[in-house]
């Protein structure tokens, strides 16, 4: 069975930090690059960052560049999306999600095949 589970999410406080993990298991992990999303109440699902099968290439986007870090471990199935000095509008769940291939845009939903579950992040003022 093909899973993709996220843990990580909880209540942090503005300006603080977390780590969010994507676990994946029922596939090959190494062959697929792998995409943060989120998405809060009333607002549209964003994309968040994406990193390629051995981090060859690494997206962000513009409302996390410079505060945010992506990065995977094949040997361990697992990728992580690193968010510092978090704001209140970082709060959303947050999913992750694996792609064959990216294609011509990396924030391209449609393009990932398995996605997780979702973990919530609330962000406290």
């Amino acid at each position: 069975e093909v899973q993709l589970v996220e843990s990580g999410g909880g209540l942090v406080q503005a300006g603080g930090s977390l780590r969010l993990s994507c676990a994946a298991s029922g596939f090959d992990f190494y062959d697929y690059a792998i995409g943060w999303f989120r998405q809060a109440p009333g607002k549209e699902r964003e994309a968040v960052s994406a990193i390629s099968t051995s981090d060859e290439a690494i997206y962000y986007a513009d409302s996390v560049k410079g505060r945010a870090t992506i990065s995977r471990d094949n040997s361990k199935n697992t990728a992580y999306l690193d968010i510092y000095s978090l704001k209140p509008e970082d709060a959303a769940v947050y999913y992750c999600a694996a792609a064959f291939s990216m294609g011509n845009n990396w924030k391209n939903s449609f393009r990932y095949t398995y996605w997780g579950q979702g973990t919530q992040v609330t962000v406290s003022s």
